[in-house]
């Protein structure tokens, strides 16, 4: 039942964000869409992130991000798609739990688009309270020096 409960909610979700998409295309029925596959795996394996959040934002000639966005969740297999993304510029930010954020903006000019991400796993943050190995640091060349640096 709560199985149910949360497809429901997922499909009402979706309708959402493509009614916000279909909007911020301005009507752009007459231009060509593009359908779009993701898969979504961690960088160190290789192995499907399941579950992330894949959010694409429309993006205008300047650079500048319209209004509207719409968000896809991956299946167990870390892939989604869409179809009826209009040709130009997309941003496509990922989120997942325990992954960095990932983002980048993509040319969209072909009918059918696949596009691999890699997740990576935060990295630790650097502390100068930390030690540190002691870095040995070279005296520079002097002038008239004919010794080359290995």
């Amino acid at each position: 039942m709560a199985r149910m409960n949360r497809v429901i909610v997922s499909l009402a979700l979706l309708l959402v964000a493509t009614t916000g998409l279909a909007f911020a295309q301005k009507d752009k029925g007459e231009e060509p869409t593009s359908w779009i596959y993701f898969e979504v795996i961690k960088d160190d394996n290789g192995k499907p992130v399941r579950n992330a959040a894949v959010i694409l934002h429309a993006v205008d000639a300047h650079g500048k991000q319209e209004r509207g966005d719409l968000e896809l969740k991956t299946d167990p297999d870390g892939k989604t798609n869409f179809d009826g993304v209009p040709y130009g510029k997309l941003r496509v930010q990922v989120l997942a739990h325990g992954f960095q954020t990932y983002g980048e903006d993509f040319d969209i000019e072909r009918s059918k688009t696949e596009i691999t991400i890699k997740l990576k796993r935060p990295q630790g943050q650097y502390s100068i309270y930390d030690n540190h190995p002691a870095t040995t640091q070279k005296d520079p060349p002097q002038a008239g020096d004919s010794k080359k640096p290995n």
